[in-house]
């Protein structure tokens, strides 16, 4: 194994505290946190101003969930060594027809910013979590996250447009996932049981599996 850097991207209204039970000790990783967003910001244009922010030579990209439509997108910028998404999608055909339909009539602009933040039963649900610590976790995360940049970010989903599957790319997804059903999914590898929390409820199975993947590929 050489030591190609490794840059994870968290998802939409998480942080990398979500990738605090997967141990990527003797990897060489760094974490990319989202930046505030621009006013009428693009996602190329975001894209192009976190890619500053790598360094390394032919690095490998993780993202997960909205960091892995991020990793795309950074990868149209920069030459990367390999791509490897979790619970997350590689083209607008994976993305939802519902949430395409309420990007196309803007519907989630007229949702107060607060009630994106609030959590609930309903977001465990769709989150695939039920243990006490997991809930404590999500509320905990929310509760830190952006407004600003949480708004901007649904907006990218909703709206977000890529046809462009790179070769080097691996994409990880959970059988549960409520938010990303694997219905839509071509996945490379699945996750039996995994929800779109499945780094912290699947954190050792993952683990293995990216150490295997990135070891293979880096």
């Amino acid at each position: 194994m050489n030591s190609s850097h490794i840059y994870i991207l968290s998802g939409l209204g998480v942080d990398r505290r979500v990738f605090s039970r997967i141990n990527f000790e003797g990897l060489p990783i760094e974490y990319l946190d989202w930046m505030h967003p621009v006013a009428q910001e693009s996602m190329a244009s975001y894209a192009k101003r976190l890619s500053l922010k790598i360094t390394a030579k032919d690095p490998i990209l993780i993202g997960l969930s909205f960091g892995g439509m991020m990793a795309i997108e950074i990868a149209k910028i920069i030459k990367v060594q390999k791509i490897v998404l979790l619970a997350s999608a590689k083209g607008t055909k994976e993305i939802p027809t519902l949430y395409r339909i309420i990007g196309a009539l803007k519907l989630n602009h007229i949702l107060p910013n607060a009630l994106l933040k609030k959590h609930n039963m309903l977001l465990d649900y769709f989150f695939g979590i039920t243990l006490k610590e997991d809930k404590l976790m999500l509320k905990q995360i929310l509760r830190d996250t952006d407004p600003q940049f949480l708004v901007w970010a649904i907006d990218k989903i909703l709206n977000w447009k890529n046809e462009i599957i790179s070769a080097d790319l691996i994409h990880i997804h959970g059988s549960k996932d409520r938010i990303i059903p694997i219905k839509n999914i071509i996945p490379s590898y699945v996750i039996e049981h995994g929800g779109h929390f499945m780094t912290m409820t699947h954190a050792k199975e993952i683990e293995l599996l990216l150490r295997k993947l990135l070891i293979k590929h880096s």
